[in-house]
């Protein structure tokens, strides 16, 4: 039994039913000729689940809120309600698929059970299926817990053997039990007891579960405040219960090219591509774009320490994921100088300058996507500008694996995460790197933007402007 931290309570209870907080992420396989059989998924999953423990636990909450809830064993784990299957009528289209991810999406979890899902979707046309996993974001804090989509991807088609897993659940603790612990906790740790309470401030980045470098964590948060309200936009609205889901890719070789033309980052010329999106959605609406407008996003960073590390998630190496505010001049008509703003604004950052030194950092290793894109979201959720709207959108990019990966033997053609929508932000993106390409995550609320389904071109236009230029 172990008591939820105070970040993970907080997660685990703004969950309503119009924001689940759940990450997921959508896999694209190429269909095996021996096809990919529910009960093979179901094999690899179950082989994994012993580096994933948090996955066969529930949380179990202490009586009139005593103390935070507790992780505590599912004595009646099913593998088989967590690992679903579902099929699209064939041929499915990417269309039929897209919709029924945002139908799926917009499910809250069972809280009485571990809170994860996995669907494999069948019927899809070309030969593909598609592998669908959610996860709530308490789950998965990047250190004692990744997202189940980090463990289950190989760098070969037949990975080794693993050893069997014996797993005993322990023992479910009683009522009385859980509010004795609680009462002990506030009788020999009172000043714990009352921080867990409040914000948690040295739980505002996932890190290794130490306070890295906490005044400037702590001079983020100030910065965060100084910032102000987010600006006007249709964006920030009231968020229903529904979902759209769309996505877009791009080759990784233009935004590299970009990115040597004007001597910046590729995070530089994602933020610049989706600014021209932006401004083109905007205006296709008839909305009025000052020259000066802007939209605010929570864009986190996620900072390799180790150099020689190859951006492919599949060494051990260290990660960091920090905010970063960023507002994004969508009222500006030159692409380049879009890209100018956008790098100059990111290279002027303290908390961007200040993250290769970081050294207290989290340990990574397989597929890291997933767990990246789960702690962006706990990052940008954990500051205070999420609680007073701070930003009008959240933005995550995740770098993934440059070579061929496998899930179950299927190789791994797409990844797409899906992030959720926060309070009244009816927009959210997130970019995953993946074997020469970049895929676009795009979950948007399904009566404030009808619409989403033309940011795939909107995006692939903005890009063009850039790449046009540059050549």
């Amino acid at each position: 039994m172990t008591r939820l931290s105070t970040s993970d309570a907080s997660f685990y209870r703004l969950v309503n039913t119009a924001t689940p907080m759940s990450t997921g992420m959508l896999f694209i396989l190429r269909r095996p000729r021996a096809g990919l059989s529910y009960e093979t998924l179901l094999d690899a999953v179950e082989q994994r689940l012993p580096q994933v423990p948090r996955y066969r636990q529930k949380v179990r909450e202490v009586t009139m809120n005593l103390a935070r809830p507790v992780w505590i064993d599912d004595r009646d784990f099913d593998i088989t309600y967590h690992v679903r299957r579902s099929a699209l009528p064939s041929p499915g289209s990417d269309e039929q698929l897209h919709e029924l991810i945002a139908r799926l999406a917009a499910r809250p979890l069972d809280k009485s059970r571990p809170l994860w899902e996995m669907y494999l979707i069948e019927g899809l046309a070309r030969n593909r299926i598609a592998i669908y996993s959610k996860s709530h974001q308490a789950l998965v804090n990047g250190v004692t817990a990744l997202a189940i989509g980090h463990v289950i991807a190989d760098r070969t088609r037949h990975p080794p053997e693993f050893p069997e897993d014996i797993w005993v659940p322990a023992r479910e603790p009683g009522t009385a039990r859980l509010v004795l612990g609680a009462i002990g906790e506030w009788a020999t740790r009172p000043r714990a007891q009352l921080q867990a309470v409040g914000a948690g401030i040295t739980e505002l980045a996932t890190n290794s579960g130490q306070v890295v470098d906490l005044g400037r964590r702590l001079f983020d948060v100030a910065r965060t405040f100084a910032r102000g309200r987010a600006p006007s936009s249709p964006l920030n609205t009231t968020v229903s219960r529904h979902r759209r889901f769309t996505v877009a890719r791009g080759r990784l070789e233009d935004y590299r090219m970009v990115r040597a033309r004007y001597d910046c980052d590729v995070n530089d010329v994602v933020l610049a591509v989706i600014t021209g999106a932006l401004r083109n959605w905007l205006l296709s609406r008839g909305e009025a774009v000052a020259p000066t407008a802007t939209v605010r996003a929570m864009a986190p960073l996620s900072v390799y320490v180790d150099e020689s590390f190859d951006a492919g998630g599949l060494g051990r190496t260290t990660s960091e994921v920090a905010p970063f505010l960023i507002d994004l001049p969508v009222g500006e008509g030159n692409a380049v100088v879009r890209l100018s703003q956008i790098a100059h604004a990111t290279e002027s950052t303290p908390t961007a300058a200040g993250l290769g030194d970081a050294r207290n950092i989290v340990t990574l290793s397989g597929f890291a996507p997933p767990t990246l894109h789960a702690m962006g979201i706990r990052v940008a959720t954990s500051l205070p500008g999420y609680a007073g709207r701070m930003f009008n959108l959240l933005i995550t990019n995740a770098p993934g694996a440059q070579t061929q990966m496998y899930i179950a033997g299927a190789k791994l053609l797409e990844t797409y995460a899906i992030p959720p929508l926060l309070n009244k932000q009816v927009l959210a993106i997130a970019v995953t790197s993946y074997n020469g390409m970049l895929y676009f995550g795009i979950n948007a609320d399904r009566d404030a933007m009808s619409d989403v389904d033309v940011f795939p071109a909107l995006l692939a236009e903005s890009l063009g402007e850039l790449v046009e230029a540059a050549q």
